[in-house]
């Protein structure tokens, strides 16, 4: 005998008494309720990991103790009028009045740098302070008396500055309960004042909690531009160093293939050399072209994806006039000085690499003097020391406003200025001038192309 299963679509709903049926619902929110209490309980039994005094970031000192003035201020305040007002209008006696007041108040000493332990107290004492003022006067106001909202209200703020929103949460809520309870055991004609701490203590932690998150935000998005100004800054160097490695590649690629055409025509050019000479020679050759083969693979790696290969020679000293003739034409007045024709002619003998470097210093001053101060009359001065190859670009203040494009550069001019002259070995000053100019100073070696160094 068979049996054909009922589809599950198709199941009879079980009874309320039935194991599944409305029974295991109201046991899993149960569940839920008591997990919630649990973790409320965690919440508000877990102060915040930081101790620091409140606003103990603050830049001035009169800041920082601010806290403890306000705290100072309100214990001072708040303990003689919680006596006064327990004995005169409560009935309360003078020794538990004192106690009440001092358990209220100086508390909130604790609160500025713990507030959550501090707040355990204040409950507990403005709950003793409720229950002893029950048999007060009708028309008194109750369960809570002005000092204990005062000081409550100073408490939240405290709470509202450190704790998070779960334990801000716990503790409205035990807020609502003490009052709602306390509120339904006060005498009759009695003002109550358990729903006005309710709301007023809901408020203040409320907005405490998001100006503590704006603050927060705002702290993070200024660290967050710290970090990225840092990556910055550290990418502009990389992508500089990238660029003139790139254009090194061309004066030491061209020292390398003349290296490489010597080694392979030495044996057709030098009669009798025996063959352990040749063998060297084409080792040498040999060991040229793998060295070529290596910097041109490392070449594609440092250059950018999209940009095609330079073609154009790098540029040296001889095409500065070139150079101050198209600045001129952008609205630029140069004034070039320049070594006589026999100094020029001891510069053609220098390392290629310094050539370059002391075109694109001059290049990138330029460029700078367009983009920041437009029109600004510009003097460039190139000598020669004992050893060295000085250039000076200054110019003066700006004669009209720059372009609103043009006002914030890449940031690589003076990175580029620096890194090539520490190539070279020279140094490289840059700054502003009283007058709202700018100078850019350079002293680089003069290293001969047939020198080990170069």
């Amino acid at each position: 005998m068979s049996s054909a299963k009922t589809p599950p679509d198709q199941e009879p709903r079980r009874p309320a008494s039935e194991p599944g049926g409305r029974g295991a619902g109201l046991r899993r929110a149960t569940a839920a309720v008591v997990d919630g209490l649990r973790t409320a309980g965690a919440s508000l039994s877990t102060p915040a990991g930081s101790t620091e005094p409140l606003l103990a970031d603050a830049p001035k000192r009169w800041v920082r103790m601010l806290p403890h003035l306000l705290a100072l201020g309100f214990v001072i305040v708040l303990i003689p009028v919680t006596v006064q007002v327990l004995t005169n209008d409560y009935g309360v006696g003078g020794g538990l009045a004192g106690a009440l007041g001092v358990a209220q108040s100086a508390p909130l000493f604790l609160a500025v740098t713990r507030p959550l332990p501090a707040w355990w107290i204040v409950i507990v004492a403005d709950v003793i302070g409720a229950i002893a003022t029950m048999t007060a006067d009708p028309g008194r106001l109750a369960p809570w008396t002005p000092m204990i909202i005062v000081g409550y209200l100073v408490l939240c703020c405290a709470l509202s500055l450190r704790e998070s929103r779960r334990t801000l949460l716990g503790v409205w809520l035990v807020t609502v309960v003490a009052g709602l309870v306390l509120g339904a055991f006060r005498g009759e004609g009695s003002q109550d004042t358990g729903v006005l701490l309710i709301v007023l203590s809901g408020a203040v932690l409320l907005l405490g909690a998001l100006l503590r998150e704006r603050g927060d935000a705002r702290r993070r998005l200024v660290e967050q531009e710290t970090i990225s100004e840092t990556e910055r800054s550290q990418r502009t160097l990389l992508e500089e160093r990238a660029r003139i490695a790139r254009e090194l590649h061309d004066v030491v690629a061209h020292h390398m293939s003349v290296i490489t055409v010597q080694a392979d025509s030495a044996p057709y050019r030098l009669d009798g050399l025996p063959d352990a000479a040749r063998e060297e020679f084409g080792s040498i050759a040999a060991s040229a072209r793998e060295s070529l083969t290596e910097m041109r693979r490392l070449l594609a790696v440092l250059r950018s994806e999209g940009v095609p290969g330079e073609r154009a020679p790098q540029p040296g000293l001889d095409r500065l006039p070139h150079l101050v003739e198209a600045t001129v034409r952008a609205g630029i007045p140069i004034d070039l000085s320049r070594p006589e024709l026999a100094i020029l002619t001891q510069l053609a003998e220098v390392s290629p690499a310094v050539d370059l470097s002391a075109y694109r210093i001059v290049q990138e001053a330029l460029s700078n003097v367009m983009r920041h101060a437009p029109g600004a009359r510009t003097r460039i001065t190139v000598s020669l020391d004992d050893n060295h190859l000085l250039i000076l670009v200054v110019n003066g203040p700006s004669t009209e406003p720059p372009a609103p494009l043009e006002s914030s550069g890449t940031g690589h001019g003076l990175v580029g200025m620096r890194e090539r002259v520490r190539l070279v070995g020279g140094t490289v000053d840059a700054g502003p001038l009283p007058d709202g100019g700018f100078r850019v100073a350079a002293r680089l070696p003069l290293l001969p192309k047939d020198s080990a160094t170069a």
